[in-house]
């Protein structure tokens, strides 16, 4: 089935979003390491490393507030992926420290949120 126009233009909003994401990341100093990781489990948006340590990155870009601030939208159910995301690379590329942001993208500003989970 082919994507609608809105499906379109979420995701297009959603790779903006985590464009200014990784740009942002890289002012504090960040290295991108991979960008929508995918894994049986899922797909992690954003993967980051400063330090040694690895972040784990959810975006979350909206252009209004109807729904709620983008934070609210990763819940429990989106947080265990995560952590299943960041074990299933841990097994790959090997054990590291790691943690996990999310960054809310609004039409204002870009907020990232370390150690959000």
């Amino acid at each position: 089935m082919p994507d609608t126009q809105k499906d379109f233009h979420k995701k297009l909003y959603g790779k903006i979003g985590e464009d200014l994401v990784v740009k942002y990341l890289k002012k504090l100093g960040y290295r991108l390491v991979k960008r929508n990781f995918t894994t049986p489990f899922g797909e992690a948006d954003v993967i980051v490393e400063k330090d040694g340590e690895i972040v784990f990155v959810e975006v979350k870009a909206r252009n209004n507030d109807a729904f709620g601030e983008p934070k609210d939208a990763v819940g429990y159910k989106k947080q265990e992926k995560y952590r299943k995301i960041a074990s299933y690379y841990g097994q790959k590329y090997g054990e590291k420290q790691m943690s996990f942001a999310v960054a809310e993208v609004t039409r204002k500003e870009v907020n990232v949120i370390f150690d959000a989970f």
